[in-house]
């Protein structure tokens, strides 16, 4: 098989996997709620600070009405809250509930987790090959740019 259609497959593969996900991560929600990735995200970006929805949106780099859809399932499951900024009350600012921070916390590891496995699947190659590795991804993300 030639190395452009094992990239083919490889994409397709990671497509698949990735289909409706915000991200790629290694591990399942192990928690009681029916989360995507991207609302399972955003409860880790809120576990950090109180945010708006277009500094979500910019954060995840995904639409406002992407996130605004997910915000809505969220507080519908009492995992989030809504307030108002205190300067321009305009402004709804977005925080976590207490049911959510299990969630969050656990996405966290999650992210932890799957960056590990990266390291150890790096680590089985020489630097050389390594630095030839991050050449081939780094042009492969401008193709898609």
């Amino acid at each position: 098989m030639s190395l452009a259609d094992q990239i083919d497959q490889f994409l397709g593969t990671v497509m698949q996997f990735a289909e409706n996900k915000h991200e790629i991560l290694l591990g399942e929600c192990e928690s009681q709620y029916k989360l995507t990735s991207t609302q399972e995200h955003i409860l880790m970006l809120l576990s950090a600070e109180v945010s708006t929805n277009a500094r979500i949106a910019e954060k995840l780099r995904i639409s406002p009405a992407a996130v605004t859809k997910a915000l809505k399932k969220l507080q519908e499951q009492d995992l989030i809250q809504s307030s108002r900024a205190p300067k321009d009350e305009r402004v709804i600012l977005w925080s976590l509930t207490e049911l959510a921070l299990p969630v969050a916390n656990e996405h966290a590891a999650h992210h932890k987790k799957t960056l590990a496995a990266y390291q150890e699947l790096g680590n089985k190659f020489t630097e050389e090959e390594q630095e030839v590795i991050v050449r081939f991804l780094s042009k492969l993300s401008e193709e898609f740019q």
